[in-house]
């Protein structure tokens, strides 16, 4: 994982040139400067890890605690606000402190902050899942999908006398929500994480020479970028197992995880992700505050370019000295006026824009891309995380890491990597415009996308389930219990599809005599949604294609804008200048994009769940024509502006 940081064998005849011209580049480092870029590399692995499997358990975290997507944006954001709170402090006097011992203390708050999210699983009672049978008790025997009664006589029961029907527990249950916990220990996270970035790359910064300092920012980057693949495939894994597993007889369970109301051991992969960045924090303990720089310097004067782009630069014969002794008041009162000078710069500020806009585009892709594949391709949870992971994931590491390679090799100035970066910027907008033409129709549900008596007509009423099919049957409209028909079409429920009995058990019940799904009334229907047509299938590898090479392109300049935003300044102001870059990113992108993403996408919601004890719970179905209208250009227009912005620099 780390040989690219790490490179002592000796060269064969065998030996992969990708090795060989790594080792050259690497072999100029000492042994503290490369045991600093493997430590910073785990560490960076470690928070990409936990931080992907977070966005890859969203649609869990949904189901499991009954909340609309909106809230997940919260908890999402909520990391952001933990790095938001310390950042600013953090890059300023961390670069005047004992740099790798404050990053070690980060990785242990991270650690902290996992086990934190994974606390709600071990304090609440098991998960009970939507049934259309949940409002028969005290009955030992099978009852019937169709109680005989009416429509008119559940909803009056329901409004008038609803408290009788609560399951046992929820008088007692407690009103604080456990999705909270979640929420605090994202924050926690996010504090650890805040010195990760700014202090590890300036310490990178200070002892390589410039030539080199691209190419280990873009291998430190590139292993950033390797641990949401894993931190994806943790979550495919765990989205498999059963939340509750060893605690029920997996044979009762009767639904699968393509069901919209399976919920994984999502758990699970927080106490692993919590383990490894535990282990991260231990090789920054034992390096030095500051280490010597790989090969004599002499004084050196700024180039022509870098003169033109730093005001007033004085002679560097050095970089920035974390270790001189300056007292806390003296670095407090040198605080605001070295901001204030960081934000006069243009090309600075301006840099700083463009990010803010790009970003707002793709935190809200990647947070809900899992979902959206879920939800509009009809993939299980477990599918959209492993694709993520084994797919989009190694085409960005790949394109970032080849990002730094080029500029090393076409030896690229300031403008050159500002070029560079607009110019993939452009390619893959222009390229993420035929995700317009990717998609599949809506799944085929009685009474929520179609009527009973098949005309299209996409919108949900409690009334719309109810039809004379079912006129005699005592169902629910709030249940979310799903059946497919011989005829193809979904039903919400045994019920509502008319059927009035059932043989088999578990996840091979099947009902018959079902009025609704065919005239005669002797049709059956099986648990679970009907499967999508083919050409949905045909669509998705297309859109997975697209996908990856958009990703691949796009990612090609992040290295290089990196870059740019590093030598546009002065040496002096690189810890302040990332972590202000990282807070005002956070404030007005990370923390932002994902709730206003999920707002929207509760928008096209066409059949909530209920919660166990009442009360709206999580979306069951949506509209995905709408879902891809105002998903893919929401994220086009972010893009547009940075684009425009770019020619500026």
């Amino acid at each position: 994982m780390f040989t690219c940081m790490y490179f002592h064998a000796p060269v064969h005849i065998n030996v992969n040139p990708f090795f060989l011209f790594l080792s050259h580049y690497l072999s100029h480092l000492t042994l503290l400067s490369q045991m600093f870029l493997v430590a910073l590399s785990f560490a960076y692995f470690a928070k990409a890890l936990s931080g992907s499997y977070m966005k890859s358990t969203i649609t869990q975290l949904e189901r499991r605690f009954d909340i609309p997507s909106y809230l997940i944006g919260v908890i999402d954001g909520s990391f952001e606000i933990g790095n938001l709170l310390v950042i600013a402090f953090v890059s300023y006097f961390g670069a005047k402190l004992h740099r790798p011992k404050i990053i070690a203390v980060g990785c242990v708050l991270m650690s902290i902050g996992t086990f934190i999210i994974a606390l709600p699983h071990f304090i609440i009672g098991r998960y009970e899942f939507e049934t259309s049978v949940r409002w028969v008790v005290n009955s030992t025997l099978n009852p019937s999908p169709c109680p005989v009664g009416s429509p008119a006589d559940f909803s009056q029961v329901k409004t008038s006398d609803y408290a009788n029907f609560l399951p046992p527990g929820c008088e007692s249950e407690s009103n604080l929500s456990m999705w909270i916990y979640v929420l605090l220990g994202n924050v926690l996270r996010g504090i650890g994480e805040t010195p990760v970035q700014p202090l590890g790359i300036s310490y990178i910064d200070d002892f390589a020479t410039e030539e080199n300092a691209a190419l280990y920012v873009g291998c430190v980057q590139t292993i950033s970028v390797v641990g949401p693949v894993f931190g994806y495939l943790l979550g495919s894994l765990c989205a498999k197992i059963y939340v509750d597993i060893g605690f029920v007889k997996m044979e009762t369970i009767t639904i699968t995880p393509a069901d919209a109301r399976w919920v994984g051991a999502w758990w699970l992969g927080y106490l692993v992700a919590g383990v490894i960045t535990l282990l991260s924090a231990i090789p920054f303990w034992f390096l030095p505050r500051s280490l010597p720089m790989s090969g004599p310097r002499g004084p050196e004067k700024c180039t022509a370019e870098q003169t033109s782009f730093i005001k007033d630069s004085p002679l560097l014969k050095h970089k920035y000295p974390a270790d001189d002794n300056t007292s806390f008041i003296e670095m407090a009162k040198d605080f605001i006026p070295t901001l204030r000078t960081l934000l006069a710069h243009p090309v600075y500020l301006i840099y700083l824009c463009v990010t803010i806009i790009q970003l707002n585009s793709l935190i809200g892709m990647v947070t809900y891309k899992p979902k959206y594949i879920e939800q509009h391709f009809r993939q299980s949870a477990s599918k959209a995380n492993f694709l993520m992971g084994v797919i989009n994931i190694p085409a960005v590491a790949l394109g970032m890491f080849s990002g730094g390679l080029l500029m090393k090799r076409l030896k690229l100035n300031i403008m050159g990597a500002a070029r560079f970066a607009f110019g993939t910027s452009l390619i893959g907008y222009f390229l993420s415009l035929f995700f317009f033409a990717m998609s599949c129709e809506n799944a085929k549900v009685a009474g929520v996308t179609l009527s009973y008596d098949s005309v299209d007509t996409i919108s949900y009423d409690k009334h719309s389930v109810f039809t004379a099919c079912n006129s005699n049957c005592f169902c629910s409209a709030s249940d979310w219990d799903p059946v497919c028909g011989e005829n193809g079409i979904t039903y919400v429920s045994p019920c509502l599809a008319g059927c009035t009995s059932s043989t088999g058990s578990g996840k091979s019940t099947v009902f018959s005599n079902c009025s609704c799904v065919g005239v005669a009334g002797n049709f059956t229907a099986s648990t679970g949604q009907c499967p999508h047509a083919d050409d949905c299938d045909r669509m998705f590898r297309y859109f997975l294609a697209l996908s990856v090479v958009t990703s691949f392109i796009i990612s090609l300049g992040g290295t290089p804008g990196y870059m740019l935003l590093i030598r546009c300044i002065k040496p002096q102001l690189k810890s302040l200048a990332l972590g202000f870059h990282a807070l005002a990113t956070r404030t007005l992108a990370g923390i932002p994009a994902p709730i206003y993403f999920g707002a929207i996408i509760d928008t096209t919601c066409l059949k909530w769940g209920q919660k166990r004890c009442g009360g709206i719970g999580a979306c069951r179905i949506y509209n995905t024509t709408a879902y891809r209208y105002v998903n893919l250009p929401l994220r086009v227009l972010w893009t547009f502006p940075s684009i425009l912005h770019c020619p500026i620099i």
